[in-house]
Formats: C-alpha cells, sequence, structure tokens
C-alpha cells in the first residue's frame, strides 16, 4: 500500500514566536580539508542570504547524521563541495527567520524542521541556515528542537525505504539490518505501523528496546549468524553492506526467489547489484528525498505517538568533535543532536 502525503498546513499565530533581525556573523562549525574528526572547529561566518523559495532559519539543533563525518573525512559528498572551509549538516530545527513572502505557509517566527540543500549551500552545524522551503515542515508540538533535530535524514530514509520502495503491508516479512541506529529505529517502526512482521538484527543490549519499537524478532548479531536463523525474507532493508564483513552477500541467502534487497550506505557493497541478479532476486540502492510534504506526515505520526525518536547524546555545538567521535565508534543508539542556540 501507498501512503499519501498530507500537506502541512500554514502556521497559526498560536505556534509563532517573536524573531530578530539576524546578525552580520554567526557562529559555525567548519573543517579545512578532510580529516578526522579533531579537523572540525569553531569559526565566525557570515550569515547567508535567502533567494527565491529559501528560508532563513535560526538553528536550534542540528543532528548528525553518518554521511556527515562520512564527508568530513573525504568520502560521503566531499567531491560535491564548492570550497573550504565547509559547514557540515542536513538535519535542523529552528525558528524561521526570513520568509519568501508575508503570506507564505512558512512565515518569519515558524518553529520548523527539514533538512538544508547541503553540500549545495551551507550546512546545519551553525546558528543560521538557508533552507528550500520545500525541504521543511513544522516542527511536531510535542518534540523539542532538540528531539526534532534527530528526525528529517534519518525518518526520511526509513519512509522512503519502508514506506516507497519496500511498500510495507500486512503479512511482509521484513528483515532491517542495524535496527537500532538513526535510521534503523524508525524503519522498525514505520514497517510495524504497516503491518509487516519485522526481523532486525543489532546488538543484545537493545533487543527488548527494538521490541517495543515493533520489531517481532531481534537477532544479536553478536552471537547468532541471522542467516543461519531466518529465511523467505520478502524484503532485506540492509544499513551495513559488505564493508569489513559479509552481511550484504549473506542477506541475499535469506530473501524468497523475487524478494527485494535494499543497500543503502553509499559504497558499502558496490557488486550487490550482480549478486543479486544472480541469486534471482531484485535490488536497489536508495538515497533520501528531503520532501517536505512526507516529513509534516511523519510530523503527525511523532505528534499522535505512533512514532517516536530516541536521542542518545546531546553535544553543544562547540562539541561537533566530540559528537564525530562517538558516531564513530559505531554503537549510537537512535540519533546524536548539537545543541545550538536556546529555544
Amino acid at each position: 500500500m501507498r501512503f499519501r502525503p498530507l500537506r502541512s498546513a500554514p502556521s497559526s499565530d498560536a505556534d509563532r514566536v517573536a524573531v530578530a533581525d539576524p546578525p552580520a556573523a554567526m557562529r559555525a562549525v567548519v573543517f579545512d580539508g578532510p580529516g578526522d574528526a579533531d579537523t572540525l572547529r569553531t569559526a565566525d561566518v557570515p550569515v547567508p542570504s535567502p533567494v527565491i523559495s529559501e528560508l532563513l532559519v535560526r538553528v536550534v539543533a542540528a543532528g548528525v547524521n553518518p554521511i556527515d563525518a562520512k564527508t568530513r573525512s573525504g568520502a560521503g559528498v566531499s567531491g560535491q563541495l564548492a570550497a573550504h572551509p565547509s559547514t557540515l549538516g542536513f538535519d535542523f530545527s529552528g525558528i524561521v527567520v526570513k520568509s519568501p513572502f508575508e503570506s507564505h505557509p512558512f512565515p518569519a517566527g515558524t518553529p520548523v524542521f527539514g533538512m538544508a540543500a547541503f553540500p549545495r549551500s551551507g550546512g546545519t552545524y551553525a546558528e543560521y541556515a538557508v533552507v528550500p522551503t520545500l525541504s521543511v515542515a513544522r516542527k511536531p508540538t510535542s518534540l523539542s528542537h532538540v528531539e526534532a533535530a534527530g528526525v528529517p535524514l534519518a525518518a526520511l530514509t526509513a519512509w522512503g525505504l519502508v514506506v516507497e520502495t519496500a511498500h510495507a503491508h500486512e503479512g511482509q516479512r521484513i528483515l532491517i539490518h542495524a535496527g537500532s541506529g538513526g535510521v534503523g529505529h524508525f524503519a522498525v517502526q514505520f514497517a510495524a505501523y504497516f503491518g509487516a512482521h519485522v526481523t532486525a538484527t543489532a546488538s543484545g543490549r537493545n533487543a527488548s528496546w527494538l521490541r517495543e519499537l515493533g520489531a517481532s524478532v531481534v537477532i544479536d548479531y553478536t552471537t547468532t549468524r541471522f542467516d543461519e536463523v531466518i529465511a523467505d525474507v520478502d524484503v532485506v532493508i540492509d544499513l551495513v553492506g559488505n564493508v569489513g564483513g559479509d552481511v550484504g552477500t549473506r542477506s541475499l541467502r535469506v530473501l524468497r526467489p523475487g524478494g527485494l534487497y535494499i543497500n543503502v550506505p553509499t559504497g558499502s557493497w558496490p557488486g550487490y547489484a550482480d549478486a543479486a541478479d544472480d541469486a534471482g532476486v531484485r535490488a536497489t540502492s536508495y538515497k533520501v528525498i528531503p520532501d517536505g510534504s512526507a516529513l509534516a506526515t511523519i510530523g503527525r505520526l511523532l505528534d499522535s505517538g505512533a512514532v517516536q525518536v530516541y536521542i542518545d547524546r546531546v553535544f553543544d555545538l562547540s562539541d561537533a568533535a566530540a559528537a564525530h567521535r562517538h558516531l564513530e565508534e559505531g554503537h549510537t543508539r537512535g540519533k546524536l543532536v548539537l545543541r545550538v542556540s536556546d529555544d
């Protein structure tokens, strides 16, 4: 079944907060070239100016994602950076400071969350960011800005995987690798919400939590090889791939004939398509689509309590390097967030 996204409703005066004119300069985390986490530093940079359909947003909090660390290290989307120093960051939650016109659905003072057009524009590890209006939705009223900042990229990726690509439905059998991560914990919830039977791989410490989120079966990858205990799966959502192991290769063995394998981390298994063809299953990669309409629907699910975001740790903006080090340790449950400014 395909879920039809609902458009974001116009902001009411009750939602809006007072805003001040932006300063000429702002605090941001920048890096001067590829390197480890210690290449990140805090600097004063000019506040960006929106054009045509863009919003200028005062960032209250910014999500930290694996693609940020990959880009900082010289992989990810580093090849599309126009110049250094550069500011990382896709996710944000904050307050609209400048809107394209007075009657726009997101006028100045509206709390919003969404994704910046990084690397085409500056990222969200900064006090202000320019963002496309079509990549934004009103912040869920039940979430703080810190919680909301952990949602956009991970939840939109999971939505695209589970709803738009796998077409999750009642009785479908879906295996989700790395179920306790940022994308994974949303994917588990969306798949369960639409009636699928969800099996997730994760460490044992996350098993009970993932069952609470909707997983029917949790396989502890530290003690059990998933391909020895499950079979005839309809869809595998692979958030690991073959980097450092053979998770992708083994995933093809548990799919039913004609089943679907979805490879997510960029570069995690270059040969997945040919291997899937040889195994008699379908395969595709996936990249996040920063769709504000889909994000508005996710926001409603969050406000209803049907879906939740889990924030593992919150770091101050100036501690972005520490956030990246923690991320790269590989044991984050849910999301990491940078607190950029006061709410």
